[in-house]
């Protein structure tokens, strides 16, 4: 009998586009950040994709001073890969994005691939009072500005985490990053195999529709074969039904409280391990399994835990 296909599931416990007025169940500090991450592995995640915030006022903070005490208690708990982000906030520039990633040598560390409008203001529509004073105009920015990632800053990023040994989670949000990933590759400016996150549903990105899902994954096997394992995430709503169509047709997934707030329809998720163990389920009901992060990290190619800076 066949072996059944292992699932990689990455859990992004924070990340920067929720503001904490959203859910009180949105982790803010190092301490929640940390727990939110380990209960996330213990329910099944792999890999955790980490942002950090300001503990006072939970605005995003790309500092490596506010990464440091999160990532300590996260590999003294837990043995899963961990992730760190080079997106930050589209507030930030590109050198405060890949601080962090360049400090610490993670295993994994995001990588954006390409400039986009990134639309959060229709979030507006439904959330009308804000704790913090930074919420509604950093919300209503993004009208007006957008995410840059410009083929300067992409090949920066690479070439500053040249020499760390970390693989990247490449983000794809339009068909256009693929042959943007496949430019680079073509260079030899970053190396098979290819970690290929494909996110749907933000506004200024590709959508949500089975379609959509359906041609990215087309266009990602042309341009990359072999060489490539593929992973989505679905923006709010769209979490679930985006990862099943993954699941159905060979992928991988992500979830967590960066990608979604809710647990069903008007239903905040309570933490990220619920969203992981939901997603658990549509894995079981195909006949799946979830890859350990020991088992990641051999798909994956990647160079161990033990080889990160902190």
């Amino acid at each position: 009998m066949a072996k059944p296909r292992k699932v990689i599931i990455t859990c992004a416990v924070t990340g920067s586009i929720h503001t904490p007025s959203m859910s009180p169940h949105l982790p803010i500090t190092a301490e929640e950040i940390a727990d939110a991450a380990v209960a996330a592995a213990e329910a099944g995640a792999a890999v955790v994709h980490l942002h950090a915030r300001n503990p006072k006022d939970g605005r995003p903070d790309q500092s490596p001073e506010a990464f440091q005490p999160f990532l300590k208690v996260i590999k003294q708990r837990s043995g899963c890969v961990v992730n760190i982000t080079t997106g930050g906030a589209p507030t930030m520039t590109i050198e405060e994005r890949v601080r962090p990633a360049a400090v610490f040598k993670p295993e994994i560390a995001s990588l954006n691939m390409g400039t986009m409008n990134f639309g959060l203001f229709p979030m507006l529509q439904r959330q009308k009072e804000f704790k913090y004073d930074w919420e509604k105009p950093y919300l209503e920015a993004s009208k007006a500005g957008m995410f840059k990632n410009t083929f300067a800053d992409i090949e920066y990023i690479l070439t500053t985490c040249a020499n760390n040994g970390s693989r990247f989670e490449i983000e794809c949000y339009d068909i256009g990053h693929l042959y943007t990933l496949r430019h680079f590759a073509d260079r030899g400016v970053v190396k098979p195999p290819f970690f290929i996150q494909s996110v749907f549903g933000i506004l200024g990105g590709i959508g949500p529709h089975p379609e959509d899902v359906l041609q990215m994954k087309r266009t990602a096997d042309r341009l990359f074969g072999d060489q490539y394992h593929w992973s989505v995430l679905g923006a709010g709503r769209n979490q679930m039904s985006i990862a099943a169509i993954s699941l159905a047709i060979g992928g991988n997934v992500r979830v967590g409280m960066e990608d979604s707030l809710w647990i069903g329809p008007g239903q905040l998720a309570r933490s990220n391990a619920e969203q992981v163990t939901k997603v658990r389920q549509i894995i079981a009901g195909l006949g799946l399994e979830v890859a350990t992060s020991d088992e990641a990290r051999e798909i994956l190619e990647l160079k161990g835990g033990d080889k990160v800076a902190f």
